[in-house]
Order: structure tokens, then C-alpha cells, then sequence
């Protein structure tokens, strides 16, 4: 509670500029992702369409998106959310089984953890597995934990190969009989390789468990890269077995945060996700997803976004993404001391020294962050991790060349910090 100086309610409330002045006050030490240096957290489709979320969000400020017969439109967004985000993932494919369905979650964590939920209770109502466990690899994401933790599961997990990648083998032999479900990623967040889905689904559907694509970086941009010709590798309802995708709106939907999706292959599995309780006098309660009362304008952004970028508009701004994504890697490359971790097919990399005793990433790290840039940091190895987006593409060429600085500057020094958090700690 200490961390933050703590400014106190006042008895008489502040006038509306004043509250705007302090606001854009505090916000000066946030980092300007406006001018396209954050590579991480932040998706930018540009001015146009931020100003359309600012709008939809506006719009949609005080009503509650957990009663969607007060407010039906909630109700019609929410379902064309979903079914338009299934579309992209294979249900409508013949082998889809034509039965997906699924719903709204605030962010990729909340879609793992009910993924992760609803194995559960699989495993507990269908097989009566009292303490069931999910295997995923060490580059799952740390939501998969928190998830095990919430929910009483056991979460194993089994180490990447040198191309960062889980292998389907190694999942196997992590199964026992109290199994429920394995993982996938596509992409992994840490070095946005794709996990073998074919084969981890073909595991799934051996052994008769449940099989979940993590796709919340992936969702909206696998699809158009396999549009435009530039990705060959099945990982959605196309792929037997798959039987639960997450995918994140706000990412490379470029909506406002936080709109995610988590659908299921089948209404019966589906069904296990919902809540519903009778047990006090409020009468009949029910909700989809963790919270109850939640935000609508999230929703109508996410809605706004998909209505006015439409299928063209992400093909185009998945096309400069990825054309940025290539430059930044062919630029890191080039620069001696350097590599890029495994071989990362989209916009999501990472990247650290060849020699870690010749050169510190992290003290790289430290130089472009005077020079005003912001990447992640991540260990096992190190290194400065970066997510491409639309908005960020035409800052790549400067941040190649300040990147090619840095090394230089560094030389043999050392980081004053080998910090790696990521997410709220205090």
C-alpha cells in the first residue's frame, strides 16, 4: 500500500480541470506508446481507430455488461464478438464438428484460468479425478500456474527444446492417468514460436483428454498471415483434437483492453464454464465468465474495432506487422554479438547475446531505455523481448539502429539490475 505516494480523498471534491491536471500530471512518467517505441503491452492501430475506441468506450461507460437483458445490445456485441472470433479459428471448417462455442473474457488470463476451470470439473464430474493435472511446457504462460493454484489442480510442466518449442513426446510421457488436459501455444508469448499443435492434439486424442490452444497473441494474426501465404501450420479447430482455443481481442484486434475469447469445440463443453446459483434471496443468478458486474465499453470497443477494420483492414495490418517483424529480425541479426531465440514465424521474438559472457542483454536493455525505447526483459536466457504491432512499424529502422549503438556502447558492462518482472507486484 506503500509503494505509490498516497494522495488522499478530499472533503471537498476537486473541480473537473483540476482532476484532468492531475491526471495528465501523473501520466507524464507512463511511456508514450503513441510515438511507437513500446514494443510490449500496448497494440496500435493508429490515431483513426483509437479515437473510434475512445468513442465506443465512452458510449458504453456506465452500463453493466453482466445483465444483458437491461441492455440487450451488450448481449448482440457479445455474441458477434464470438462467433466472428470462432470464424477466424476453424469452426466453420466441415472438421470443426460445427458446434463451437464460447465467451467473453476481461484478458487471455482470465480465458486460460477458465479453460483451465472447466478441465477441472471435467475431470472431477465425468471421471471423478479428485486432483487432476494439466501438462504444458515451461513456455506456457505463468497464467497456467496461477490458474493451478486458484482451482487446486496440478500444473506440470516439461522443458522447450533448443528451438523453443515444446515436443509432443515430452508432454506425453509428463501424462499420467489423472491427466485431464495438455497445452499448446501459438505463439508461445516468451519467443512467439508455435508449439507442434497437430501433434500435441493427436496426444490429446489418444489418451481421450482435453486439448488447449493458447492463441491469445495469435488469435487475430495467425489467421491472416495463413491468409496472406506467409504461415503453413495448423493450430485451430482445423486440427482434430483441439478441443478449447483462447484468443485475445485486444492484442492483435487492436481493441481496447480487455476483450478476450475463450470457445470450446462442443455445447457440452462449453456448458461446464457457466455459473448458476439460486442459494439467495437476489433470486436466479448466472454468469459466463469469473466477474460479475463488468465493464460494457471494453465490449462496444472490441465490437467497434471488428465492425471498422474488417477482414481487408486486418489483413493489411497484419501485412505491416509482419513486414516490420522480418526488418527487426533481419536488423538484429546483422548486428554482431546478437541472435534471435528459436525461429519465430509472426511478430513476437526474442532476442540476447550469442555470448552471454562477451555481452549483457540486459545492459543493452538499459541503453535503449535512456534512448527512450521499451522492450521486455526475460531469462533462461536472457533477453529483450519484443511484440510488433501495426503501430510500431515505422519506428523499427530507429530502433535497429539505436539497438546497433547500444551494443557498441555497452561493450563488456554489466546491467545494474537483472530484474525481469512483468506484471503488477505490489
Amino acid at each position: 500500500m506503500d509503494t505509490f505516494p498516497h494522495t488522499p480523498l478530499p472533503r471537498h471534491g476537486l473541480p473537473r480541470d483540476e482532476v484532468l491536471k492531475q491526471l495528465l500530471a501523473m501520466k507524464q512518467g507512463d511511456q508514450d506508446w503513441r510515438g511507437g517505441r513500446v514494443f510490449s503491452l500496448v497494440y496500435s492501430a493508429g490515431d483513426e481507430v483509437h479515437e473510434l475506441l475512445q468513442e465506443a468506450l465512452s458510449l458504453y461507460s456506465a452500463e453493466n455488461g453482466l445483465n444483458v437483458l437491461a441492455f440487450p445490445s451488450i448481449g448482440i456485441m457479445q455474441h458477434d464478438i464470438v462467433c466472428n472470433t470462432a470464424t477466424l479459428l476453424g469452426a466453420d471448417d466441415p472438421g470443426s464438428g460445427g458446434a463451437v462455442e464460447g465467451y467473453l473474457t476481461s484478458g487471455g488470463t482470465e480465458s486460460l484460468l477458465q479453460a483451465v476451470k472447466t478441465a477441472r470439473d471435467v475431470a472431477r464430474h465425468d471421471r471423478g479425478i479428485e486432483r487432476p493435472q494439466v501438462v504444458a511446457a515451461e513456455s506456457a504462460h505463468a497464467a497456467f500456474t496461477k490458474a493451478a493454484d486458484y482451482f487446486d489442480v496440478e500444473l506440470i510442466r516439461v522443458p522447450v527444446g533448443p528451438d523453443f518449442r515444446v515436443d509432443a513426446d515430452a508432454l506425453a510421457d509428463a501424462c499420467t492417468d489423472d491427466t485431464i488436459m495438455v497445452v499448446g501455444s501459438a505463439p508461445t508469448y516468451p519467443h512467439g514460436v508455435i508449439d507442434p499443435i497437430t501433434d500435441i492434439a493427436a496426444l490429446a486424442r489418444e489418451r481421450g483428454i482435453l486439448c488447449h490452444v493458447d492463441a491469445c497473441m495469435g488469435g487475430f494474426l495467425l489467421p491472416f498471415l495463413t491468409e496472406l501465404g506467409r504461415l503453413d501450420e495448423p493450430f485451430d479447430f482445423r486440427v482434430e483434437g483441439v478441443t478449447s482455443i483462447s484468443a485475445d481481442v485486444h492484442k492483435y484486434g487492436y481493441a481496447s483492453k480487455g476483450v478476450s475469447v475463450i470457445l470450446y469445440r462442443t455445447h457440452e463443453l462449453a456448458r461446464k464454464q457457466l455459473f448458476m446459483t439460486t442459494d439467495w434471496l437476489g433470486g436466479f443468478y448466472a454468469s459466463t465468465a469469473m466477474a460479475g458486474t463488468r465493464p460494457a465499453g471494453p465490449i462496444a470497443a472490441a465490437w467497434a474495432a471488428l465492425m471498422h477494420i474488417g477482414q481487408d483492414g486486418y489483413l493489411e495490418l497484419t501485412r505491416t506487422a509482419h513486414d516490420a517483424a522480418l526488418s527487426l529480425r533481419a536488423g538484429i541479426e546483422s548486428i554482431d554479438g546478437l541472435t534471435v531465440r528459436g525461429d519465430p514465424p509472426g511478430t513476437v521474438m526474442a532476442f540476447g547475446a550469442r555470448d552471454p559472457e562477451l555481452l549483457d542483454i540486459f545492459a543493452v536493455g538499459e541503453k535503449l531505455s535512456e534512448d527512450g525505447w521499451y522492450l521486455d526483459r526475460q531469462n533462461r536466457p536472457d533477453s529483450l523481448h519484443a511484440t510488433v504491432h501495426a503501430g510500431s512499424a515505422a519506428t523499427v529502422p530507429y530502433l535497429i539502429d539505436d539497438l546497433r549503438r547500444a551494443v557498441a556502447h555497452v561493450g563488456s558492462a554489466r546491467a545494474t539490475s537483472r530484474d525481469t518482472t512483468y506484471g503488477q507486484s505490489h
